[in-house]
């Protein structure tokens, strides 16, 4: 018996009622959407380990070698850069490998610099700026740690500092 050509060349078998499937003469593999909590389960990255408060919730991971330029990145818990990425971002966290490096504006909770940062950084809760990590531009955060080797350069300063200084 002969089938009409379906998606993708494939051949597929008659439907409707009355109709009995035959058994497929191979298996295609399935492919299921995982959801983000199982997804957190995932082995993280080696150079980029996230805290069990990180783990949980949407994570985007802009890989090694791949190129994110012009976007706005939103409703993201955790975002994982060990590609390049030329964004805007309101999210939780973000998480710069070695490799990685970020360009533009964020708004964020948490992040964890191993790599470069160029823009404008806003961080209301801890900035770690790990001893590979480069940070230029315009930052402000709640609380910082810096290792020895790590470096932050341009308008520095604290949440307090944001609008400059207070008149009397």
């Amino acid at each position: 018996m002969r089938y009409p050509d379906g998606l993708f060349g494939r051949k597929d078998p008659p439907r409707g009622p009355g109709v009995t499937p035959a058994a497929p003469v191979h298996a295609q593999p399935v492919v299921r959407a995982v959801p983000p909590a199982a997804s957190a389960a995932a082995a993280p990255p080696p150079d980029v380990a996230p805290r069990a408060e990180e783990s949980a919730g949407s994570r985007l991971i802009v890989g090694p070698n791949i190129k994110l330029k012009g976007v706005e990145i939103d409703d993201c818990d955790t975002l994982v850069v060990e590609g390049r990425v030329e964004a805007t971002m309101v999210s939780r966290a973000i998480q710069i490998a070695e490799s990685g490096a970020f360009r533009g504006t964020a708004d964020i909770e948490v992040a964890e610099i191993r790599g470069a940062f160029d823009g404008e950084l806003t961080v209301r809760g801890r900035l770690v700026v790990h001893g590979s990590g480069r940070i230029r531009g315009k930052v402000r955060y709640g609380k910082l740690l810096v290792q020895e080797g790590g470096e932050l350069s341009g308008d520095v300063g604290t949440l307090a500092d944001r609008d400059g200084p207070k008149a009397a």
